[in-house]
């Protein structure tokens, strides 16, 4: 049977089980937080670092292991962050304290790191450009499976076993897709002869995003003008400056700045960004809209909230295939049109909205980001040297996280300033606002489809 079908399938497979392991993790986890807390008898401050702590030091190391690969193989980081991943899997299962739960996650945070920011490069290496637009909608499909599975199968585990197999379930899928990495994804050599790293830029780098995103993400919570955010974005403001200007100086840097220069590449991480802000304003506001603004129970909202990622499931490989043809300004100024339009939907709701009209709009909006995330994916990675395919990919997902958590803090802001006012619409002005705003810049990420620059001959091939 192996030999009947051509070993970059195998590989695409490999690259998707361990996609779906990350999302599946992404999204169990929240679910079982206040049973955590009651288990460790904790308070919610303390708790809500076993979410934090893996989105800031995945963000930050994400460039670390990007170059990382592009010196030492990008098949060595990726097996190894899958070993990495399944054993803190197995610590976070028998985590006997909040505190050890949260040190762990951040060990885990480390082994996703390492996937995401070699991932898309392996695939770019053994795809021919005529075909990764369709390969990387398949890994979008597989990631989007495991984002809608998560939250269901979270809370049926967390009922019939208890919190601790939600952990678990990563052994296996980690052991499976570890197994398949290390068959059939080929060994890769190092994409540049010079093995120097950028020590530095990397710690500062890490330093300089922690702090952006820990600011980002509870300036709604702390205050945006309180002194700690305000403290949090000025040292990140000054890192990541001092940042630029030690890779600007550097003579083998983490992060190639030159890459910026090339207009396919840069469009198409800023397109990136804009997408998942958008993409994540909806994640936020829609369930304090279900649950809250309409009284649905949990598990009826959660199977509305499914139609926005199983749309971009079903979408998203058919839009990959097609760019390989057409390109991807294209369906890369469709799909965010599409997105603005269902953004610009949800914005009317209110209190007597029909379920079928919201369902309708976050699929509208979820064709939309399927539209656009395989073909801008493949600009983007498709742009970018052979040697930096592991920095490009690690930008892609620093991009995708700075999305998200831009996504959040901007809809936060707008939903918590329009609730202070106290007035009778309040709840549901907020949100139509945020999802207002969010529609602008789907807009603006229209315009960045738009002016994207050609694929260069070298990238091609």
């Amino acid at each position: 049977m192996i030999k009947t079908i051509d070993r970059k399938w195998w590989v695409l497979i490999a690259i998707g089980a361990g996609s779906f392991m990350a999302a599946l993790d992404a999204s169990v986890v929240n679910i079982i937080l206040p049973i955590v807390r009651d288990a460790f008898r904790s308070n919610v401050a303390a708790i809500e670092w076993i979410v934090a702590v893996y989105l800031l030091v995945l963000s930050g190391l994400l460039l670390t292991f990007g170059r990382l690969g592009d010196l030492r193989g990008h098949k060595t980081i990726y097996v190894w962050g899958f070993v990495i991943f399944v054993v803190s899997s197995t610590l976070c299962g028998a985590a006997w304290s909040t505190t050890a739960l949260v040190f762990f996650r951040g060990l885990q945070a480390v082994g996703g790191a390492m996937l995401a920011s070699n991932s898309l490069a392996l695939v770019t290496g053994n795809f021919p450009a005529a075909q990764r637009g369709q390969a990387f909608g398949l890994v979008s499909t597989m990631t989007y499976l495991g984002l809608t599975v998560g939250p269901s199968l979270g809370g049926w585990l967390a009922q019939a076993f208890g919190w601790r197999t939600v952990f678990y379930i990563n052994i296996p899928v980690g052991a499976l897709a570890l197994t398949l990495s290390l068959f059939f994804i080929p060994q890769d050599a190092p994409a540049t002869t010079d093995r120097r790293f950028d020590l530095l830029g990397a710690v500062v780098f890490l330093g300089g995003l922690a702090t952006l995103l820990l600011g980002l993400n509870q300036g709604a919570k702390w205050g945006w003008t309180s002194l700690p955010i305000l403290g949090l974005l000025g040292t990140a403001v000054f890192l990541l400056v001092n940042f630029v200007m030690i890779e600007r100086h550097s003579p083998a840097p983490m992060l190639d700045l030159s890459l910026f220069r090339i207009p396919l590449f840069s469009t198409s991480v800023v397109s990136a960004l804009l997408n998942y802000v958008c993409v994540y304003s909806i994640v936020f506001l829609m369930p304090f809209y279900l649950l809250q603004g309409r009284g649905l129970k949990p598990a009826v909202a959660g199977l509305l909230l499914t139609a926005l990622p199983i749309i971009m499931a079903i979408v998203a490989p058919v839009s990959g295939a097609l760019s390989d043809k057409v390109g991807s300004r294209w369906p890369g100024m469709i799909g965010m049109s599409i997105l603005a339009g269902g953004l610009f939907l949800l914005s009317g709701l209110g209190s007597e909205t029909a379920l079928w009209y919201v369902v309708l709009a976050l699929a509208i909006a979820g064709s939309g980001t399927g539209i656009f995330i395989s073909p801008n994916t493949s600009a983007l990675m498709g742009s970018a040297p052979k040697s930096h395919q592991g920095i490009a990919s690690g930008v892609q997902a620093a991009a995708r996280n700075v999305g998200m958590v831009l996504g959040i803090g901007l809809a936060g802001a707008i939903f918590t300033t329009h609730l202070a006012q106290n007035a009778p619409q309040a709840f549901y002005q907020g949100i139509d606002m945020a999802l207002l705003v969010a529609a602008g810049v789907a807009a603006l990420g229209i315009v960045m489809s738009a002016i994207k620059g050609k694929r260069t001959t070298e990238a091609s091939t």
